[in-house]
């Protein structure tokens, strides 16, 4: 830990301070959507749109390189297939009444099959598919740090301007397409926010560990609180607290990021379970 701290006012370690703006600012959005998508029930579908963003970073990095596409970036492609991802598995369940497993099975092993025939015949130099599997945090760059601000920010507005009737959707559907609400519509809009937090995910903890961390702050918070929005503060907090201890401890330790974040969090889970079961016996009594 001690290492950690130094290395963070060194002037040669300016990936280690991106690396932990990034994990803090990225937390926000892993806090708020990760809320709706444990209140709403729908992590396995945020587990198929992590998976096929592979395909849209296979995708663009075969483009990029086959058609000299520089603005084509694996970050462009995978926002662009979860995005895809997203309404395909909204509009296909609402519309033509399909179980949403067999979608989001077809959505997940299609996306992942697309993303390793694109990278298998993309050009030269090979294409490190464990670090988009895996990911890894230190090699955040500057842009990286914008971009990573920047989809933040779309989805806490979005999250603000439109509480209440996510809210809705969540909770009670039948009731708020009673009050006029058009659910379908929020529905859809509720995974294309998953599918932007996920993208964030990818360079944190990979396409394998992504939904771990969409749902693990938030479902230990929503364990501590009954109230949505506090389920939000605490999973916020959560989040930066594992994505801060999960950096700092893997450089510490010279392991993987990742995998060391997602087992912090999930250890708070673990935690969190006592003090869940004593607090249903208060609220009974």
């Amino acid at each position: 830990m001690i290492d950690f701290l130094q290395a963070l006012f060194d002037p040669s370690a300016s990936f280690l301070r991106y690396a932990l703006l990034a994990g803090l600012i990225a937390s926000f959005t892993f806090g708020i959507v990760g809320t709706y998508v444990v209140a709403r029930r729908i992590s396995y579908i945020a587990a198929a749109i992590a998976h096929s963003v592979l395909g849209g970073i296979g995708a663009a990095l075969y483009f990029q390189r086959s058609y000299d596409l520089p603005w084509l970036t694996p970050t462009i492609g995978a926002l662009a297939a979860a995005i895809i991802s997203a309404l395909i598995i909204g509009i296909v369940s609402l519309t033509a009444k399909e179980r949403e497993d067999t979608i989001i099975g077809t959505i997940w092993a299609s996306g992942m099959a697309i993303g390793l025939l694109f990278i298998h015949y993309t050009p030269a130099p090979a294409v490190n598919l464990e670090s988009y599997i895996f990911g890894n945090i230190l090699f955040t760059t500057r842009s990286d740090l914008i971009i990573t601000a920047a989809l933040g920010l779309v989805v806490i507005t979005i999250s603000l301007l439109f509480y209440n009737k996510l809210l809705a959707v969540c909770f009670d559907e039948e009731f708020a397409r009673l009050r006029g609400v058009n659910a379908s519509f929020y529905y859809l809009l509720l995974l294309c926010l998953v599918g932007i937090c996920v993208v964030l995910l990818v360079q944190l903890t990979g396409i394998i560990l992504a939904i771990a961390l969409i749902v693990l702050p938030a479902a230990t918070a929503s364990r501590l609180t009954d109230r949505l929005s506090k389920v939000m503060l605490i999973a916020v907090i959560l989040s930066m607290f594992c994505t801060t201890g999960g950096l700092a401890l893997s450089y510490s330790s010279e392991t993987p990021t990742g995998p060391v974040t997602v087992l912090i969090a999930a250890a708070l889970y673990l935690i969190s379970l006592p003090f869940t079961n004593q607090r249903s016996r208060l609220r009974k009594n």
